[in-house]
């Protein structure tokens, strides 16, 4: 009798453990659609895939999603007719918000040329490896061109000489182009695309010519003009600063009054001078 009693308490447990429980995820699934019903949302453009700068944007490259309309982007495109035929000026990622600002006007075309502001240049330079930093110089990074040569007069003529030409200065785009080396046989080598002013352009253009170039890579947030000194060969390598002249004054004797003995002594190197007398 006692084990039946225990039996139906049980049972009857189970049954208000599963209508409390019932009863409270209704109350929560009640809450939930009544908190998302409550939000308000509009539409706004993003990237279906990723996208490269200057790629032409049509309806295949991108989609639309939901977003909170209390909480805006600024600058969001909210409808596919605002970016078709316009081209990207930076690249961006799958899901990535199409602003206004990443887009070339209507009708500006599409490539390299749609990301150059006005008053500005590109200028394509053929780098290695090495030059272009082990493939780390990439579209959007920042670099310092250096460039190594012979100064061509001063006081550090015929001296081999490494000085910082540009600073800051932002990668457009890293490829490749194909050449003709010394037999007229094609290679490809590694092409940089750096974005200049035209004065920048000029030496840049004279310093991968005339002399050879080095790109240094920097922090994309770190803006600061340092204006390095040129490095010398001579002082890199810790040349012997020049023996100062040792000079040792003999009066001749009396038969020749009229002229001075002079001794110089430079270095390993002696000789004897002769200068005339003062009247």
């Amino acid at each position: 009798m006692n084990r039946n009693r225990l039996l139906i308490g049980l049972v009857v447990a189970l049954v208000l453990a599963f209508l409390v429980s019932a009863f409270v995820f209704r109350q929560f699934q009640r809450v939930s659609s009544q908190s998302v019903a409550a939000v308000p949302t509009r539409h706004i453009v993003v990237a279906a895939e990723p996208l490269e700068l200057g790629t032409l944007l049509d309806a295949s490259k991108l989609r639309t999603i939901s977003w909170p309309a209390n909480d805006p982007i600024s600058g969001a495109c909210t409808e596919l007719q605002e970016c078709t035929n316009r081209a990207l000026i930076t690249s961006v990622q799958e899901n990535e918000p199409i602003l206004d600002s990443k887009l070339a006007p209507v009708d500006a075309g599409a490539g390299l040329s749609v990301t150059i502001p006005q008053g500005m240049r590109a200028v394509s330079v053929a780098v290695n490896d090495v030059v272009a930093v082990a493939g780390f110089v990439t579209p959007g990074k920042m670099v310092d061109v250096l460039v190594t040569g012979t100064a061509p007069g001063g006081a550090m003529a015929g001296s081999a000489v490494t000085e910082t030409i540009l600073e800051n200065i932002r990668v457009l785009a890293a490829g490749q182009k194909t050449v003709q080396d010394r037999e007229g046989k094609p290679e490809t080598v590694p092409v940089i695309t750096l974005l200049v002013t035209p004065d920048q352009a000029g030496k840049l253009t004279m310093a991968s010519t005339e002399g050879k170039i080095q790109l240094a890579l920097r922090n994309t947030i770190d803006s600061k003009m340092t204006a390095p000194a040129p490095v010398l060969q001579a002082a890199l390598f810790g040349s012997p600063a020049p023996v100062a002249a040792v000079v040792v004054k003999h009066t001749i004797p009396h038969k020749d009054a009229q002229q001075y003995e002079i001794e110089v002594i430079t270095g390993s190197k002696r000789e004897i001078k002769y200068f005339p007398k003062a009247e």
